[in-house]
């Protein structure tokens, strides 16, 4: 399952998608909005992406992992919107025969993502401030159109 929503993820929900009886191995991350990030305190992040792309780079990212490691199932979900401290704005699930492979996938999906789907957030700082970073970290000079 690739997906981008503006809903509350339900990750309970992934994690079964993903379950399979061919696996031994089901992993789950989730990234969620922290309140400090370099010392400045956070309030709220807004995401957007290119979703056509997004979609098809996700969808990438899943076939790649299929080619590197024995994977049953693979979830992606990125949000959307807005999203306040603790709210969860990306879950990837991963179930494979054995730990190993399942813990690597999930490593390689997430990593991954952050470098190449088009998905943007906001930091809204709690000084009134806002900056764009690209997914990876850096800092954006303009926002996304």
């Amino acid at each position: 399952m690739i997906a981008l929503t503006r809903d509350v993820i339900d990750y309970h929900r992934l994690t079964e998608d993903v379950r399979s009886n061919n696996a031994g191995a089901v992993v789950l991350f989730l990234g969620t909005v922290r309140e400090m990030t370099a010392g400045r305190q956070t309030l709220a992040l807004d995401y957007e992406a290119f979703e056509e792309m997004a979609i098809a780079k996700m969808q990438e990212l899943e076939d790649e992992a299929r080619s590197k490691w024995p994977v049953e199932n693979v979830g992606i979900i990125h949000r959307l919107g807005h999203l306040g401290l603790g709210e969860i704005s990306v879950a990837v699930a991963v179930s494979s025969p054995h730990r190993a492979a399942a813990f690597e996938a999930g490593r390689y999906l997430i990593d991954r993502l952050k470098v190449i789907v088009p998905v943007w957030k906001k930091e809204n700082w709690s000084d009134g401030s806002t900056e764009w970073v690209h997914p990876d970290g850096t800092p954006m000079t303009t926002a996304p159109a």
